[in-house]
């Protein structure tokens, strides 16, 4: 049942008007989610009291397996009703979920068979194997007093060094510039890459469109707004599709159309339809200050300046 108001006690439920879409999961608004942008209220709370997210040592992705992790977030009531809202990365992880339930493979297997290897992604998966640790750079956590730069996560003995309990469809995947740039490429021939089709065309343009209405389009903005020091063009997308950002309005150099997304741990890539461009700018720094940030912003203001015509 889900929560009557964010800042009041869990318990304190209605039920729910409907049951949860598959849609609703795509478009993660389910309900069920994170927002950044309270990290004092109850329900974010007990995502890490609950171990939903978050080990001892800080780590954000999920560490039980996925039967689990289920069992832990059903003890949690959704922030919204389903399809009420957009809201940030559980959908996702209940996704992955659904997905290794549906087809009896775990969900690395099937994004290796239906994904990876088709377009030659051979340097992604959810960890780094050992004879390949030494490509894989130290996560670094910037101090946001200091700004001085620690160890968030070693490559040798990290999280990426492993196999995880927990594959997770929000995060945890390991890649490459060109492995990355692969994907996006396929998604701009329309689910073609090198003339085999991965994707259909229509699943490709429900993935790249914006899907929200406009009373949801109006929270994503807002969310976006109270997040734009996190990451480049949170406060300027709109939309969102299916698993990423769709700019619906133009707020900075980037044409309406542009689709893609940020990582916490100071990643971006974005394609866009109407230059047939795809950026990826991979950096090794957590944005716990804006200065990650700033320098995403700056690559994208970097890229676009240098467009003739």
């Amino acid at each position: 049942m889900p929560w009557t108001r964010p800042d009041g006690p869990l318990d304190d439920t209605v039920p729910a008007r409907r049951p949860i879409s598959v849609r609703d999961l795509l478009t993660s608004t389910s309900g069920l989610g994170m927002d950044m942008t309270a990290p004092g209220t109850p329900i974010m709370g007990a995502l890490f009291e609950r171990g939903v997210y978050g080990q001892e040592d800080g780590w954000l992705l999920p560490a039980p397996d996925p039967d689990e992790w289920m069992r832990r977030l059903g003890t949690l009531p959704p922030m919204h009703q389903p399809g009420e809202r957009w809201i940030y990365n559980i959908s996702n992880d209940v996704l992955g979920v659904l997905v290794a339930r549906v087809t009896g493979q775990s969900f690395e297997e099937f994004l290796r068979e239906r994904i990876f290897d088709p377009l030659g992604m051979k340097d992604t998966g959810f960890h780094v194997p050992a004879d390949k640790i030494d490509r894989l750079p130290p996560l670094y956590s910037p101090d946001w007093q200091t700004g001085e730069f620690t160890v968030e996560d070693p490559a040798e003995g990290g999280h990426h060094s492993t196999p995880p309990a927990f594959q997770s469809g929000g995060g945890g995947l390991d890649s490459t510039a060109d492995d990355y740039h692969a994907f996006f490429r396929m998604l701009l021939g329309g689910g073609i890459h090198d003339g085999e089709r991965i994707l259909s065309r229509p699943a490709v343009e429900l993935m790249t469109t914006n899907q929200l209405p406009p009373e949801q389009l109006a929270a994503r903005e807002a969310f976006g707004r109270d997040s734009v020091h996190r990451g480049y063009g949170l406060g300027q997308h709109g939309g969102w599709g299916f698993g990423m950002a769709v700019r619906t309005y133009r707020g900075d150099h980037a044409p309406v159309g542009q689709f893609g997304w940020d990582g916490g741990s100071g990643t971006t890539v974005y394609a866009d339809p109407h230059h047939q461009l795809v950026g990826v700018l991979l950096t090794q720094a957590g944005k716990s200050t804006p200065d990650s940030a700033r320098a995403i912003h700056d690559f994208w203001t970097t890229l676009y300046q240098a467009i003739d015509g």
